[in-house]
């Protein structure tokens, strides 16, 4: 669940609860009892860091390799043989 923050508009006391996010926002200040309080915009905790999903989803260049264990084999052949014709014996 996540923390919100709130803050009340007639005596400035903030608070923070952990709340649903289905709840309803609360409206009465516990310190002066009265109803200004209003829910604050805080920042996140959500951090990415290091290599990821930006480097493999997101960059413009990219420069991925995919190496193969077997090494590629110079002997192709045709999928489909042909077959000598019969009506010419």
């Amino acid at each position: 669940m996540p923390i919100y923050e709130y803050q009340c508009e007639k005596c400035g006391h903030r608070l923070e609860m952990i709340q649903k996010v289905s709840d309803k926002l609360l409206t009465k200040c516990p310190k002066c009892d009265q109803n200004g309080l209003k829910r604050c915009i805080s920042l996140t905790s959500f951090r990415l860091k290091g290599k990821g999903w930006y480097e493999t989803d997101f960059k413009e260049n990219k420069q991925t390799e995919v190496k193969s264990e077997k090494p590629a084999t110079q002997d192709t052949k045709p999928a489909i043989k042909e077959k000598p014709d019969k009506s010419k014996e």
